[in-house]
């Protein structure tokens, strides 16, 4: 089976996560960053990864970025997830990235908030979302 290279991608007004991962599930790059630097970025990752799909995510400022998206000369297909409940699951995949240290530790994980946000580790969920629709 022929590996393939994913861009995950979570849109927002302010802020963007990015991800890329393969279709083994390695994750090889995330970061959040503000809104208006994620089409310029995207681009740049695209290449340096050679990114065969970009995986969006359909909340509800998806449709306006793929439009842009598609504006792009990048001839990469974009492809809408499924994103409901992907921040709460995200905030208990950071938790199990980074596990908790010190006192924070003997606190419940519901209890926790991440001290960043965690729009990166929605674009990785979304990524796995697409692989496991494709894998059934």
């Amino acid at each position: 089976m022929e590996i393939l290279t994913i861009l995950g991608f979570d849109p927002g007004r302010d802020k963007c996560g990015l991800a890329i991962s393969n279709s083994s599930r390695q994750t090889l790059y995330h970061q959040v960053l503000e809104s208006e630097q994620a089409i310029s970025i995207l681009e740049s990752l695209a290449s340096q990864y050679a990114v065969d799909l970009i995986v969006m995510g359909d909340g509800t400022t998806s449709e306006s970025w793929q439009q842009q998206l598609e504006s792009l000369t990048l001839d990469i297909p974009v492809i809408t997830v499924d994103e409901s409940n992907s921040t709460l699951e995200a905030r208990d995949r950071y938790w199990s990235m980074y596990p908790p240290q010190g006192l924070r530790r003997l606190l419940p994980q519901s209890l926790l908030v991440p001290p960043r946000p965690v729009d990166d580790i929605v674009a990785i969920l979304l990524i796995e979302r697409y692989l496991d629709h494709h894998r059934n």
